[in-house]
């Protein structure tokens, strides 16, 4: 018995040595690779804190780029509202330009007319004139031969008119007169503007001379009326 233990001494021993290099060495190991462990989680936490540090240095960058570029925008935007307006304005102005040019085209082309239109009245007016002279020369030679026959006086008034009186027309008085104003108006018509005494026919017989122009006729028509009203 003796023997069989003192030889299984040094089996016990071995046994133990290899049970202390075994727990020695997993005991390396595990220090071994919890540091190696550890420095990776280090260097994995490192790499994390600078990867973070850098997206969150590029986010800022990026959130001051959307800025500038946000308030570029809104910038341009700024300017094309104030270039808007003032294509506006300058359209604006334009079309008064242009109904103020018109305007004054319509001006001229109306003092156009309108020295057209007197300078036609005007050349009117001279022959009108000029015919109502012609016409009053007539009606004063009618009027010579009226006055030697049958005592007529003709007095040129004021205003292109003329008195016409008769006389020798009542039998109990020949001195009495019988009278009519005439006026050639600016169409060259006659206008009987008085009769004393009062003729109902007057407007008649102005009528007539101026359909016919027959002047001579109207007188003796005229003082026909007349020596009617003593009959």
């Amino acid at each position: 018995m003796a023997c069989i233990t003192h030889s299984s001494v040094p089996g016990q021993l071995e046994k133990t040595l290899k049970q202390v290099r075994s727990k020695l060495l997993n005991q390396c190991i595990e220090e071994t690779y919890t540091t190696e462990i550890t420095d990776r989680k280090q260097a994995h936490k490192d790499a994390i804190k600078s990867y973070t540090d850098t997206c969150s240095k590029k986010y800022k960058e990026d959130e001051i780029l959307f800025a500038n570029f946000q308030t570029c925008r809104n910038d341009i935007e700024h300017q094309n509202v104030l270039v808007k307006e003032k294509m506006n304005k300058m359209s604006r102005i334009l079309v008064d330009m242009q109904d103020k040019e018109k305007q004054k085209d319509d001006l001229i082309a109306s003092i156009q007319r309108l020295r057209e239109e007197q300078a036609r009245k005007k050349d009117l007016m001279i022959a009108q004139n000029k015919a109502n002279k012609d016409r009053l020369k007539t009606l004063q030679k009618s009027a010579e031969t009226f006055e030697s026959r049958l005592r007529l006086e003709i007095c040129k008034l004021q205003a292109e008119q003329l008195q016409f009186v008769f006389r020798n027309i009542n039998h109990k008085d020949l001195e009495c007169p019988y009278t009519f104003i005439l006026w050639l108006n600016a169409e060259g018509e006659y206008t009987v503007i008085s009769c004393d005494p009062p003729l109902e026919c007057m407007p008649q017989l102005e009528k007539k001379v101026r359909e016919t122009n027959n002047f001579s006729a109207f007188l003796a028509n005229v003082r026909k009326e007349f020596a009617a009203l003593n009959l």
